[in-house]
């Protein structure tokens, strides 16, 4: 059973949604019930208590990050008001502008990719974080079917509407809450989201065997 995609922007929109405290016995179709994982995991102490912590954590690299951010929009500053000043102009030379366009496009792409590879450790923390989550939040859901004797659960997101004595968040939630309270935040060296070592497992597996086996 999978229920979670481990992507880490649907949860920045999840941490908005509420878990329905209505019990789950009183089910109005016997052993049905809904559930939203990635609110679920959103929601978990294991996930807060780690976006708690990685600011602290990993303060060098945000703080660079920033600093970085800061340094390229002064240097853009200038350029951008030299070229609305040049594009008022009674005849604006065209071909200057495009180039000057080209120019602050290169320096913003260029800042952003730097930005991106200072922030890839906090990045990957995350990740790490929402993929030990994961990996714990099938026993957390079968344990709470069976406690509420759910037999079908069906993911929130397929279904218009629902009476909320149908959702099972709460009852997922606690049992997740009490396989991992907490989630380690640094991952080791190396280590890579299960979609990239997915990725890299196929392209080795496609890779042609060597003659002689080497």
């Amino acid at each position: 059973m999978k229920l979670l995609s481990n992507s880490s922007l649907a949860l920045a929109l999840a941490g908005s949604q509420l878990v329905a405290t209505a019990p789950a016995a009183a089910q109005m179709v016997k052993g049905l019930a809904v559930a939203n994982p990635t609110a679920i995991v959103a929601l978990s102490n294991a996930y807060k208590v780690a976006e708690q912590q990685r600011p602290v954590t990993y303060k060098p690299q945000i703080d660079q990050a920033n600093a970085r951010k800061a340094a390229i929009e002064n240097q853009l500053r200038p350029l951008a008001t030299k070229i609305q000043a040049d594009a008022r102009a009674a005849t604006p030379n065209q071909a200057s502008l495009q180039q000057q366009y080209a120019q602050i496009q290169q320096i913003e792409q260029s800042g952003q990719a730097e930005i991106n590879n200072i922030l890839q450790p906090v990045g990957l923390s995350r990740a790490y974080v929402v993929e030990q989550i994961g990996d714990k939040l099938e026993q957390a859901t079968r344990q709470a079917m069976a406690k509420q004797r759910i037999d079908i659960l069906i993911d929130a997101g397929s279904v218009i509407n629902a009476p909320e004595s149908y959702n099972l968040n709460q009852a997922i939630l606690n049992e997740l809450n009490a396989i991992l309270p907490t989630a380690q935040l640094v991952p080791p060296a190396g280590w890579l989201p299960r979609a990239q070592r997915e990725q890299q497992a196929a392209a080795a597996a496609q890779q042609p065997a060597r003659p002689g086996g080497r």
